[in-house]
């Protein structure tokens, strides 16, 4: 039953919050790479599968059954499976969760369905649609750049990041892209081999490599907000110290699974919160990053799950949690010393927004100017790498000096 993959995972993902990542992580190998594209394709196609839906049934269909019918019209539409046999198998799957009553409404939607019956509403809520980008995000673009929104929202990952510390040239024979970092290249596809495992190279973005590339080597540097783990093993190369903190028990496990891979002896790990003050470490490091949890529109390509249930309402309790974090953090920079804030966000009021709050508040600390290699946009207080020039990431950092 080709669909019943497709459908458990996707399951986790909109009904139980699940990260798609995490979800397709448990698949034996098998069907696994076809599972993975249809879970990809009824992501990223969120919308326009909506407007497909509402074209060939009436009213709005039961979750599972909705579901299922977007499966079979993301097989159809971007995985060249022939309609009969999408149809077939929706009908099957339908039956096989219980919903065998239903199954004749799923033979005659499919069946009704004509792509070229589909007609994009105009302006942005048809670019909405296309790009899968919440429509908040798209007004909250198009007022800082124009028509460039377009390229921003509609850009994609350019493939999969390798950082590599050594063998790299076991690996220039594939098909790359060269990035601004010497040991950072980007691959059309890139498997998974026996040099992972010896720590030889690891999957991290060209946006994470930016930002740990333009943070000054230091002795004692804390990342606040650490797992998975990347910017704290990539810094202990340039700091003598680090201390990684994560609020979740799951991801201090991954991630002190990942720095014994990679062979970093200078990290220290805590679960810890990053919202919670803890007097012994007032004005205890030279340097903190606080990489925050964010929207992650800056990596929606990479990442389409990111953009269900974003909304006004939900990224106000983000942006609170934001500035919460930069403001209890801060309090553990030493006199003289430095803190980052950084997002994989392209929206102004995470960015710039967050930094304008915290310099309101935090008058001892002053704005200090960054740059990079990686092409980027200045703003009033930070960069702003944005997907469309950037090899499809889009992150934002920003660099404050304590002045006493």
């Amino acid at each position: 039953m080709i669909f019943l993959e497709p459908y458990e995972v996707l399951t986790k993902v909109y009904k139980g919050g699940a990260h798609l990542k995490i979800a397709l992580s448990s698949l034996l190998a098998g069907e696994k790479g076809r599972t993975v594209k249809l879970c990809y394709a009824v992501l990223e196609h969120d919308g326009y599968l909506d407007l497909c839906l509402a074209s060939i049934a009436k009213r709005k269909p039961q979750e599972s059954l909705r579901l299922i019918l977007k499966i079979a019209l993301a097989a159809m539409l971007y995985a060249d499976m022939v309609p009969p046999v999408a149809v077939n198998e929706a009908v099957a799957l339908a039956k096989h969760i219980g919903k065998g009553g239903a199954a004749g409404f799923v033979n005659a939607a499919l069946r009704a369905f004509k792509k070229e019956d589909i007609v994009l509403p105009e302006g942005d809520e048809g670019l909405a649609v296309e790009s899968n980008f919440p429509r908040f995000a798209i007004r909250a673009l198009r007022e800082r750049y124009g028509d460039r929104v377009r390229d921003i929202v509609l850009a994609r990952s350019q493939g999969v990041s390798v950082r590599f510390l050594r063998g790299m040239e076991n690996y220039l024979g594939r098909e790359h892209l060269d990035t601004p970092f010497e040991k950072v290249k980007i691959f059309k596809n890139f498997a998974r081999d026996e040099g992972f495992d010896r720590g030889d190279y690891t999957f991290q973005s060209v946006g994470s490599v930016a930002v740990c590339e333009a943070i000054a080597p230091c002795e004692h540097l804390l990342d606040a907000c650490a797992a998975p783990g990347g910017k704290s093993v990539l810094l202990a190369e340039k700091c003598a110290r680090i201390t990684a903190c994560e609020v979740h028990p799951h991801r201090v496990a991954l991630m002190e699974s990942y720095i014994r891979r990679m062979g970093a002896e200078n990290i220290e790990v805590f679960e810890k919160d990053a919202t919670a003050f803890d007097p012994a470490w007032e004005g205890k490091f030279d340097a903190v990053l606080c990489d925050v949890p964010c929207s992650g529109l800056g990596t929606a390509s990479e990442n389409p799950d990111l953009v269900l249930n974003k909304n006004e309402a939900t990224m106000s309790g983000i942006v609170a949690l934001q500035r919460a974090i930069l403001a209890n953090c801060s309090r553990y920079v030493k006199a003289g010393g430095a803190l980052y804030y950084a997002t994989c966000s392209v929206l102004p009021d995470e960015n710039d927004g967050a930094c304008a709050a915290f310099l309101t508040e935090r008058m001892h600390f002053s704005a200090e100017e960054i740059s990079s290699p990686l092409p980027h946009e200045k703003t009033t207080y930070g960069l702003q790498f944005l997907p469309d020039r950037a090899f499809g990431a889009g992150f934002y950092l920003a660099k404050f000096r304590r002045q006493a």
